[in-house]
């Protein structure tokens, strides 16, 4: 019978960097925008649709498409309806793929000749080579990790807090799932899994992920004293 794996006590920090690499292809209708997406690498639609909020970019959108919408082409409604879609809740890419392409279809139906983007802002399809390695930061307590969320580099909470949900397969983030598993403290860990990805910012996430360690830890101080 297989062992069940050790459950580990610290939690070690790891670093999420990225190097962009071009397709070649450009959108500059939303037409061009469906035929491209149809057939881009897997990686491509990873890059754009997972890892907007690695890059800072307006809180409105939720994915480099529909920023690109609402932006560039000035179509609102399909900037909302993209932005409605949710990454993490399809487990293939193929499935995230047909549902964006179901959304754009949807919306040329009904809108047929949307307007075209001005010459230098076309629609560039990138995809990332990520790198992901260890920052020399282990913590083992609510204490130290409230301390080391606090300086953790953005790309630490990108990787652990959102690349996780599909790395893990399961929508839980590392945070989470080690709260859980090696400090079980199951409240907690649901209220962090619980803050929603795309109503903030990386910084924003930081900051929910503190006021709700900080609260956790006031409640235990006046527990024991």
């Amino acid at each position: 019978m297989a062992q069940k794996p050790a459950v580990t006590t610290y939690f070690e920090f790891r670093q999420y960097a990225s190097v962009l690499k071009s397709t070649g292809r450009k959108a500059k209708t939303l037409k061009d925008l469906r035929t491209i997406i149809a057939d881009v690498s897997e990686e491509s639609i990873f890059h754009h649709m997972y890892q907007y909020f690695l890059k800072g970019h307006i809180l409105q959108y939720t994915n480099d498409f529909a920023h690109w919408a609402g932006e560039s082409l000035e179509e609102r409604v399909l900037s909302e309806h993209l932005s409605n879609i949710d990454p993490y809740g399809f487990r293939q890419i193929a499935d995230l793929r047909a549902e964006i392409l179901r959304v754009i279809d949807e919306y040329m139906a009904n809108f047929p000749s949307p307007r075209e983007a001005m010459q230098g802002d076309e629609f560039c399809f990138n995809q990332t080579i990520t790198l992901v390695f260890p920052v020399g930061m282990r913590v083992q307590n609510l204490a130290e990790f409230l301390l080391a969320i606090k300086y953790a580099d953005p790309g630490c909470i990108y990787y652990h807090f959102y690349e996780a949900r599909t790395r893990l397969g399961s929508g839980i983030d590392d945070f989470s799932a080690w709260i859980a598993g090696s400090l079980d403290n199951k409240d907690l860990a649901r209220q962090i899994n619980a803050i929603d990805p795309f109503m903030h910012m990386i910084e924003g996430i930081r900051e929910h992920i503190i006021e709700v360690v900080e609260q956790d830890l006031r409640q235990h101080m006046e527990v024991l004293s």
